[in-house]
């Protein structure tokens, strides 16, 4: 799970799975993208969320 951690700037510490997690969604996501324009375009109508710890 993503822990924010609070100073001047929010920072958010990712775990493996948080990261895995998101390699395999934008793979899902951008698998038909042909160039760089087209994958910013599939990405830019989808929402990737991730999980807080509290």
């Amino acid at each position: 799970m993503a822990n924010i951690i609070e100073s001047e700037r929010r920072i958010i510490k990712l775990s493996v799975d948080d990261v895995l997690n998101i390699v395999r969604e934008y793979q899902k996501l951008t698998r038909k993208s042909c160039c760089y324009e087209h994958t910013r375009e599939i990405l830019s109508k989808n929402a990737i969320f991730l999980p807080e710890d509290l």
